[in-house]
């Protein structure tokens, strides 16, 4: 199983430990494409600061986001499960994983990002600040950027099994599963069931329990049909149908009431 996840806008300051490695990080076939964000987000913020903010989407209570990714290359790096924070990932808890599942969400979690594009949540970065709607002067809109390095990249990451893509609409435009890896997709809308409408605290919440859930369960299924037996059996109340037409993604709807 190979569980796609949103970054977190929020983010844990960078570690005291040893500067980025590029080459260090997973999905290697991303390398080239990390290095032309990293390199004209940082010249970006060397410049002028108020064209940054601009062009980063930054209020200027937020500038000091331009001077951290001004120190990408230098900054000390930790594990980017420990970077991510924010609803989803409070309700994931990685941390709070016994060592079984923290293996399991090492081989299975891949967090898509506007300057990494992918990392696994063991991979070492910097705090940053950069999302996919970002458009950098000389590359243009990150979504588009990543389209062709990931198009190489992710079906080899996607393996043989289930793919649960529980990223926001942005994200998802770096990648679009296609054909067999499509048909064995599952994408995972949270609404709340008295109004049937996406509430975005319940959804990233819901969707972080989801999988905090299956990582604790060892719960891989094979595919999406899988999936929704095993939800269902988690106490999840899900609602799904297959798709019309073959290599077509499934498409989930969770149901919750209310989330503590």
């Amino acid at each position: 199983m190979l569980v796609l996840l949103p970054p977190s806008e929020g983010k844990a300051s960078s570690g005291r430990g040893a500067p980025l490695k590029l080459e260090s990080l997973s999905l290697p076939g991303l390398t080239a494409a990390r290095e032309a964000v990293l390199d004209e987000l940082v010249e970006l913020c060397v410049g002028d600061e108020d064209k940054a903010r601009e062009v980063l989407g930054l209020s200027e209570g937020l500038r000091g986001e331009v001077a951290k990714n001004v120190e990408l290359r230098t900054a000390g790096a930790r594990p980017a499960g420990e970077v991510y924070t924010g609803v989803l990932y409070d309700a994931l808890g990685l941390a709070t994983l016994d060592a079984t599942a923290k293996k399991r969400a090492a081989r299975s979690l891949l967090v898509f990002s506007g300057l990494w594009g992918a990392v696994r949540v063991t991979d070492r970065i910097p705090s940053y600040r950069c999302s996919m709607g970002v458009k950098l002067p000389g590359l243009g809109a990150l979504g588009g950027h990543w389209r062709t390095a990931m198009a190489a990249a992710l079906p080899e990451a996607a393996g043989a099994g289930l793919v649960l893509d529980l990223r926001s609409s942005a994200y998802a435009a770096a990648w679009k599963p296609k054909g067999e890896v499509a048909g064995r997709t599952a994408t995972v809308r949270v609404l709340h069931a008295p109004t049937r409408k996406v509430v975005s605290h319940f959804n990233k919440a819901t969707k972080g329990r989801i999988v905090r859930s299956l990582l604790s369960a060892g719960i891989s299924p094979k595919g999406p049909a899988e999936l929704v037996t095993a939800l269902r059996d988690l106490g999840y109340e899900v609602e799904a149908e297959a798709p019309a037409k073959a290599g077509a993604a499934w498409a989930l709807d969770v149901l919750v009431d209310e989330v503590h």
